[in-house]
């Protein structure tokens, strides 16, 4: 297996591999274009970063934005991220449709082993994170790696999200808990 696919598959794969320093490398080129890029020309924003994310249409990021790889980015359509979003995707990051991030909402798809050797060897891991349609996640709100978020489902500002949950849901708090259910019938 390649560096990229131990990384992709939730194994121990070391960061420091010549094409994913590449395409570390392409992607924060790709990002620094986009965030310098004035009010003016949005259109020419927008165009990078659909080059560096895998989204669908209506796309709208206000910058800046950051993130590991973009490629390792999937989105659908109507996806909304307010400024300082940082997206660490090692792990694949699936966002469904009408999706909305607050102000320095964190995605940490990236993580580390536990025990000190292996973390000091150099080595990584990843862990994917899915976020369902028509999730609402609040400012400085931080989706740890391996979380999935159900649809429909509102983040309160300034939570820690540590585990999964389901649909038709608030969730709030450091971690994350359940506050109320959403009646969306």
């Amino acid at each position: 297996m390649t560096e990229r696919e131990k990384m992709l598959a939730g194994e121990l794969y070391r960061p420091s591999d010549p094409d994913l320093t590449a395409e570390r490398l392409r992607a924060r080129l790709l990002f620094q274009k986009a965030n310098s890029i004035t009010e003016d020309y949005k259109e020419e924003r927008n165009v990078i970063y659909n080059e560096l994310l895998d989204c669908g249409e209506n796309l709208w990021i206000e910058p800046p934005f950051y993130c590991d790889y973009g490629s390792n980015i999937k989105a659908g359509k109507n996806l909304f991220l307010n400024y300082n979003c940082c997206i660490l995707d090692v792990g694949l990051v699936t966002i469904g449709d009408n999706v909305m991030f607050a102000p320095n909402v964190q995605l940490y798809a990236a993580t580390h082993p536990l025990t000190a050797e292996l973390r000091n060897s150099g080595q990584k891991l990843g862990q994917p994170i899915t976020i369902g349609h028509n999730v609402w996640i609040g400012g400085n709100s931080t989706i740890c790696p391996g979380v999935t978020l159900g649809d429909n489902v509102v983040v309160g500002a300034g939570s820690v999200v540590t585990k999964s949950f389901p649909k038709n849901v608030v969730i709030a708090g450091n971690p994350a808990k359940v506050i109320k259910d959403i009646d969306n019938s």
